[in-house]
C-alpha cells in the first residue's frame, strides 16, 4: 500500500493542538475561511498520493546526471511532476497577494509541504529552497529586485538557492573566502566555489536565482564581512529577456546516502567555464557586510522546513511499517486461536515499536506546527506580536533538532519492523532511513541547534520565552477538569518543574566558569524541551477535541504511552544533567 497524506492527523493537529481558526479571517488572512483550508489540503493530498509518491522509490534509484557540458540533467518523470507542481500554483501559497502569493497562512503551506516531503523528500527540496530565496530577495532586496525576480520564482518558471558552504569553510561561515568585485555599474564579479548546494542546477526551469555569500575587498573578518548577492544562471540580453549565460555552475554532483533525486551539487562561481565572460555577474543583496543577517531569513524558513522533513520521513517511514506488519506473518501471537503464523502487528513487540514511532511523529507535528503558527499569529494578533516573535525563535532550534532526530528514530525503527527484508533495498524501508539521515546535519548540524536554544534563544532573554511557555503549562494543567488526564498531567507537572529548574542551572553555567557544561547539555536540555512541550501540544489537543467530542481513543493512548515514557525520560534527564556530560572535557582524546 503506497503512502497517503494523513488529512485526519493533520486536521486534528491544525484544529485541536494550535487552534488554527484563531487566525482565520484576521488580519492578512481575512479572506481565508476552514472550507478553503480544507479543499486546498485535500488537493495537496491528492497531488501528494497520486504524483508525487508513486515517483519516489524509482527516482532514488534513478537519481540525477551531469553531462560534458556541466549540465544536470533529470528524468522525464521529474519534469512532468514539476509542470504539475507549477500548473497547481504550489509555489506560491503561503505569499502574499502583493507579491503574487496565495497569501494563506504559513502553518498551512506547512501541512502542505509535510505531504510534500513524506511522499517523495529529494524533489520537495526544490520548492523549499525558492520558498527561502522568495523570502530573501522579497524582506531584502529592492523594489526593482522584487519586480525582477519575485514574480517567476512565485510561479516556479524559476527556482532559487542558497549557497554557503566551502570546501574549508562548514558552519563556519564566517571562514569564506569567496570574493565579490564591484564593478562600478551596481553589478558585481562573483569567484569561488560552493559545495552542498541543494538542487544548484537542473533543467527543469527557465532560470535558477542563486543567493550567495561573498566577501569584498577590504571587509572585516569573520561573519561581520559578508555580504549577499544574487547571481542568475542566465543574464538579461538586449531585448531584457535571460538568455545569456552567467559564469556559475555545476561542476560536479555529490554521490550520497539518501535523496538521490536532488541534485546537491559544487559550484563554480568565476572560473571562465560556462557562459562567454570570466567573473559570475551579481547584485547585491541587502547592505555591504549584511549579507549574513540576509541569508539567516532564508535559514530560519528553512530550519522549520527541515524539522517538517523529518515529520514527513517519519510519517511515511510509519505508514510503511504498519502497512507491512498487518500483511506479514510470522509466528503465533500470544493468545491468538487461529491456526498458523500471526499477522507481525499481533506481536507485542511489533506494537511497540509502531506506537513509538506513531507518538514520536505526532509530538514532531505539534511542535514544527506551533512555530509555523506562532509567525502567522505575529501577524493577525499585532498587539502581542512581540510574544509571537519570541515563540517562533524559540521553537525553531526544538523543531528542527527533535523533528530531524525522530525522523532518523522512526525511520531506523521501520527498518527494524521489515525484519531482514528491510535490510533489502526493494522493500523502499532503507530509503527512509537514506533519506533521513541528511537532516540532522544540514541548515545547521543538530548540535549547533541546541547551542542556539541555550545561548540565543533561553539566556539570550535570560529565560523569559522558556518561563512564560512554563507558566502557560502551569495554567494549563490547573484550569484541566478532564479526570483521566489528571494522572498524566501530575507527571507534566513534574516534569515542567524540572524544566525550569534546569533551564536556570544552564543560565547560570552560561553567566560563570561552566560554559562548557552547559555547551554538552545543550542537546540533553533540547530534548527535555521537546519532549515537554510537545507532550504539553498534545494533551491541549486531546482536551479541545474532548470539549468538541472527537473520537479520541487513538489519542489518549498515545498521550499516555509519552507520559510515561518520553515525560519520565526529561525527568530522568533533568535530575542527572550535572552528571550526564561531565567527562566531555575529562577524557583525553
Amino acid at each position: 500500500m503506497a503512502y497517503k497524506a494523513p488529512i485526519n492527523d493533520i486536521t486534528y493537529c491544525l484544529d485541536n493542538i494550535i487552534g488554527f481558526d484563531q487566525v482565520l479571517g484576521s488580519g492578512p488572512f481575512e479572506e481565508v475561511d476552514r472550507d478553503l483550508s480544507l479543499q486546498i489540503l485535500e488537493e495537496a493530498a491528492k497531488f501528494a498520493d497520486n504524483i508525487m509518491a508513486p515517483t519516489n522509490i524509482i527516482g532514488d534509484r534513478a537519481g540525477v546526471k551531469i553531462d560534458a557540458n556541466n549540465n544536470v540533467i533529470t528524468p522525464d518523470f521529474v519534469k512532468d511532476i514539476h509542470q504539475k507542481y507549477v500548473e497547481g500554483g504550489w509555489q506560491g501559497l503561503k505569499f502574499p497577494s502583493e507579491i503574487g502569493g496565495m497569501g494563506l497562512p504559513s502553518v498551512l503551506g506547512l501541512a502542505v509541504s509535510e505531504m510534500m516531503h513524506s511522499s517523495n523528500m529529494a524533489f520537495a527540496l526544490k520548492p523549499m529552497l525558492s520558498t527561502g530565496t522568495i523570502l530573501a530577495i522579497s524582506k531584502h532586496g529592492t523594489q526593482e529586485q522584487i519586480e525582477e525576480f519575485i514574480p517567476n520564482l512565485i510561479d516556479g518558471t524559476w527556482s532559487g538557492t542558497m549557497n554557503l558552504t566551502e570546501p574549508h569553510a562548514g558552519s563556519d561561515v564566517g571562514a569564506l573566502t569567496t570574493r565579490a568585485i564591484s564593478q562600478g555599474d551596481g553589478t558585481y564579479k562573483i569567484y569561488g566555489q560552493k559545495i552542498f548546494i541543494t538542487w544548484g542546477d537542473h533543467d527543469l526551469t527557465d532560470n535558477i536565482i542563486h543567493l550567495v555569500l561573498a566577501r569584498l575587498p577590504d571587509a572585516p573578518s569573520g561573519p561581520r564581512g559578508i555580504s549577499l548577492f544574487i547571481v542568475p544562471k542566465f543574464l538579461k540580453d538586449a531585448d531584457g529577456n535571460y538568455t545569456i549565460r552567467n559564469d556559475a555552475g555545476a561542476i560536479s554532483i555529490e554521490h550520497k546516502l539518501g535523496i538521490h533525486l536532488s541534485p546537491t551539487c559544487v559550484m563554480a562561481y568565476g572560473d571562465g567555464i560556462f557562459g562567454e565572460q570570466t567573473g559570475a555577474i551579481g547584485y547585491l543583496l541587502g547592505e555591504e557586510n549584511k549579507g549574513l543577517a540576509c541569508m539567516f531569513t532564508m535559514m530560519n524558513e528553512a530550519r522549520l522546513d527541515v524539522g517538517l522533513q523529518g515529520v514527513g520521513i517519519a510519517e511515511a517511514a510509519t505508514q510503511h511499517a504498519h502497512n507491512y506488519a498487518l500483511d506479514r506473518k510470522q509466528g503465533r501471537a500470544i493468545g491468538e486461536t487461529e491456526a498458523g503464523s500471526s499477522a507481525i502487528i499481533k506481536h507485542a513487540d511489533i506494537r511497540r515499536m509502531l506506537l513509538i514511532m506513531k507518538a514520536k511523529t505526532q509530538l514532531s507535528r505539534a511542535i514544527c506546527y506551533q512555530t509555523a503558527f506562532a509567525t502567522d499569529m505575529s501577524r493577525a494578533d499585532v498587539e502581542n506580536k512581540n510574544y509571537w516573535h519570541a515563540l517562533e525563535g524559540f521553537l525553531t532550534p526544538i523543531a528542527k533538532a527533535y523533528s530531524t532526530d525522530i525522523g532518523v528514530d522512526v525511520a531506523s525503527l521501520g527498518v527494524q519492523i521489515h525484519g531482514g527484508m528491510g535490510f533489502i533495498e526493494e522493500t523502499g524501508a532503507a530509503q527512509y532511513l537514506r533519506d533521513a539521515r541528511i537532516a540532522p546535519i544540514y541548515e545547521g548540524t543538530n548540535g549547533i541547534q541546541a547551542n542556539d536554544l541555550i545561548g540565543r534563544k533561553l539566556s539570550g532573554d535570560n529565560g523569559k520565552m522558556l518561563y512564560s511557555i512554563c507558566d502557560e503549562i502551569n495554567k494549563f494543567i490547573q484550569d484541566n477538569n478532564i479526570e483521566n488526564l489528571k494522572p498524566l498531567l501530575s507527571i507534566l507537572s513534574d516534569a515542567n518543574s524540572k524544566m525550569r529548574e534546569t533551564a536556570t542551572k544552564i543560565i547560570e553555567w552560561q553567566n560563570d566558569e561552566n560554559i562548557n557544561n552547559a555547551l554538552s547539555n545543550a542537546t540533553n536540555f533540547l530534548k527535555i524541551c521537546g519532549h515537554i512541550i510537545g507532550f504539553y501540544y498534545l494533551a491541549k489537543g486531546y482536551s479541545q477535541a474532548v470539549v468538541k467530542g472527537s473520537n479520541i481513543e487513538n489519542n489518549f493512548a498515545i498521550l499516555n504511552f509519552c507520559a510515561h515514557n518520553y515525560l519520565k525520560e526529561a525527568i530522568y534527564i533533568c535530575n542527572e544533567i550535572e552528571y550526564l556530560a561531565g567527562g566531555v572535557f575529562d577524557y583525553d582524546f
